[in-house]
């Protein structure tokens, strides 16, 4: 059996062929190298607190390769220069994912591709243990498959969580189809992280100025994913599963009560599949990064969620804020434990990294 264990002989080469990518993968975000810089070290109320970023991304080129793919090499951040831009920040930890390009491929190279990604992402984190920890890859497209791959990337690889897409193919998460793969991560306890993957069915729509395919479309992905899971039963059916989601859970948080309003306003709409609770109450056994931007929308997101329930992310290096962690420190209301909880206590506690 592999282990963890065994890529840290041939760790010295892993940084060799890894991109740190936004976003957009394949149009990744343009971000320079960064002068060596003094590690910053964040405390609360004097105390140090192990800072977690659980939404970081990253890439190989030569496993995107396999589906034809190519990622813009001159306009990512590599090795010593994520190192300082992490020290800069006050991140401690990255937590890396990879956001799903392969829910295409047929089977064999959907599984020769997890395979190798799953074990470049081992052996990356092998050769900055305090720095790095990562979320498996799966093929969900194949569901079988994608439990053992799970399995494997936890069990064999020392991974901490796996991460998903919003979507697969036009299909929601919350399908039986993809039931034995939360059956399998319920089983495991590790932390699901649901990233977006796009809405082309919106493409026109969201056309035009500002962005709005990821503006709007990216939340809005989550929001659905999130919705279908709560309504389909799915979170009833996996009450250990942990979920989190990207950017502050897309809308869902700030509009929720309609959701409550609308199964007693036209109660024949939620007779499909009976729930345990009212749909607001199953956000807070939900997890969601901090990216909301603004120190009222932080307030407000854990308003709706409870403090425990918020992990800091950053979506480095796509730059939407380089002060996650001031973002954090200085929203008024919080209490010394909740910014501990929220710059890395949870995230440590979810994700298997030793405090301190």
């Amino acid at each position: 059996m592999t282990t963890r264990r065994d890529f840290i002989g041939g760790a010295a080469s892993a940084m060799t062929g890894v991109a740190f990518v936004g976003c957009d993968l394949i149009n990744p975000a343009h971000v320079h190298a960064q002068p060596s810089v003094r590690r910053r070290k964040v405390a609360v109320n004097g105390r140090r607190v192990k800072t977690v970023d659980v939404h970081a991304h990253c890439a190989f080129p030569d496993v995107m390769a396999m589906m034809g793919l190519k990622v813009n090499l001159e306009n990512l951040v590599m090795g010593a220069e994520r190192i300082r831009a992490m020290d800069e920040q006050g991140i401690d930890v990255e937590a890396l994912s990879i956001n799903p390009y392969w829910y295409k491929a047929e089977r064999d190279v959907a599984q020769a591709l997890i395979k190798l990604q799953n074990e470049k992402l081992a052996e990356l984190c092998a050769t900055q243990p305090d720095r790095f920890v990562a979320f498996a890859t799966i093929a969900l497209q194949h569901p079988d498959l994608a439990v053992q791959q799970l399995e494997d990337g936890i069990k064999k690889l020392g991974l901490r969580g796996v991460s998903v897409g919003g979507s697969v193919n036009g299909l929601e998460l919350a399908d039986p189809k993809f039931h034995p793969v939360w059956a399998k991560a319920e089983e495991l306890g590790c932390l699901v992280f649901i990233h977006p993957v796009g809405t082309p069915d919106l493409g026109k729509r969201l056309g035009g100025n500002g962005g709005l395919t990821n503006t709007i479309g990216n939340p809005l992905e989550t929001t659905l994913a999130l919705s279908h899971l709560i309504n389909e039963g799915t979170l009833d059916r996996f009450p250990g599963l942990k979920i989190c989601a990207a950017h502050g859970g897309g809308y869902l948080p700030s509009y929720a009560p309609r959701s409550d309003a609308v199964c007693v306003t036209f109660p024949d709409r939620c007779a499909g599949v009976p729930l345990k609770k009212k749909p607001t109450e199953y956000l807070r056994r939900l997890y969601y990064d901090s990216i909301v931007f603004t120190p009222e929308a932080l307030r407000h997101l854990i308003a709706e969620v409870g403090v425990g329930q918020i992990v800091m992310g950053t979506d480095y290096p796509f730059p939407w804020t380089k002060t996650s962690v001031d973002h954090i420190l200085k929203t008024p209301g919080l209490s010394n434990t909740d910014r501990r909880a929220i710059l890395g206590d949870t995230a440590s506690r979810l994700l298997g990294i030793k405090a301190g």
